[in-house]
């Protein structure tokens, strides 16, 4: 996924304009929904559901830090308090695009400062973990079936037709949510049709890494640098203070704590899933942090930002000169 994403990351700034193909996102997004499904047996499912105070805590900790960023954001780059709100909040690009238009925010610089994020977090997160030796010995194993190519194809075809419907009442992340939820219920209850070979999922980080690399334009950074910069440095103090907060979180429930830095990491749950499977880091935990926090972003994000504004002049970046 690194790789694609980079390679098309800098042919873009340097001029390029390359562009991914038309729904590579969505069916790498499939792809690696059903592959994380498959983690969910039900020894596992029962496992994971007895952390739901962490799981939630890992959520309400992202609306924290979007309030923190933002205003770190606000200052830095001296930009209006609501575009730098969900700027900030690590939610999907364009959920929070929408909602920082519809309360007044620039659309142009929410979706910039969003992929800005994404880009930096799927980059520093797994080279730091990988070159400081991290590496799990996860107890939590994908289904032990082989591989099916028949029941395979259904599985994913099932994958593909619960995305559309998510993504018809315009439910995020929906070609991810949609096989995740569906084969999290097969493999729970104990069906295990087909396991997924790694040269599909191998694929799939391919086609998500273009899609996310493809993002970046180099117009947009020369537009604005001086709030670029602040984006920049607003994420890296977040991945300072999520890295902070996971070791607190470890010690007091017992967790390894790069398993819960990459639960409350700012990055896609497609993303930060891949980096704990790769490294055997808590696959279900992850996948279910992220999950739990893309449910209470949806619900916590507006009240959240009302919240915010309620401070007024502390939340308010000073006039420009």
């Amino acid at each position: 996924m690194i790789g694609p994403l980079l390679a098309m990351a800098t042919g873009n700034f340097a001029g390029a304009g390359l562009r991914a193909p038309q729904g590579a996102r969505s069916a790498g997004q499939v792809v690696i929904g059903t592959a994380l499904g498959m983690y969910f047996t039900p020894a596992v499912a029962r496992q994971v559901a007895s952390y739901w105070h962490v799981l939630l805590l890992a959520g309400l900790f992202a609306i924290s830090v979007g309030v923190l960023s933002g205003w770190i954001l606000s200052r830095l780059a001296r930009t209006d308090a609501t575009t730098a709100f969900f700027a900030s909040v690590p939610g999907g690009a364009a959920e929070m695009t929408i909602l920082g238009e519809r309360y007044g925010g620039r659309p142009d610089r929410v979706a910039l400062a969003q992929s800005l994020r994404i880009l930096i977090v799927v980059i520093v997160i797994p080279f730091a973990l990988t070159y400081s030796e991290t590496h799990g010995s996860d107890v939590y194993q994908s289904i032990a079936a082989p591989v099916d190519y028949g029941y395979l194809l259904l599985l994913l075809a099932g994958g593909l037709a619960t995305g559309l419907c998510l993504n018809r009442y315009r439910v995020p992340n929906a070609f991810m949510f949609g096989p995740l939820a569906l084969l999290i219920g097969l493999t729970a209850s104990g069906v295990e049709l087909s396991s997924m070979p790694p040269a599909l999922t191998n694929a799939a980080q391919v086609m998500i890494g273009c899609a996310l690399g493809a993002r970046f334009e180099r117009r947009s950074l020369e537009s604005a640098p001086r709030y670029v910069s602040g984006v920049i440095a607003s994420v890296f103090i977040a991945i300072a203070v999520g890295v902070g907060f996971a070791g607190g979180l470890g010690w007091a429930a017992g967790l390894p704590i790069a398993t819960l830095v990459l639960a409350t990491a700012p990055g896609g749950i497609a993303e930060m899933c891949i980096t704990a499977k790769v490294l055997q880091l808590g696959v279900p935990l992850v996948t279910a942090a992220h999950v739990t926090r893309v449910l209470v972003l949806l619900t916590l994000t507006g009240p959240g930002y009302r919240w915010a504004r309620a401070w007024g002049k502390r939340f308010r970046p000073p006039k420009p000169m």
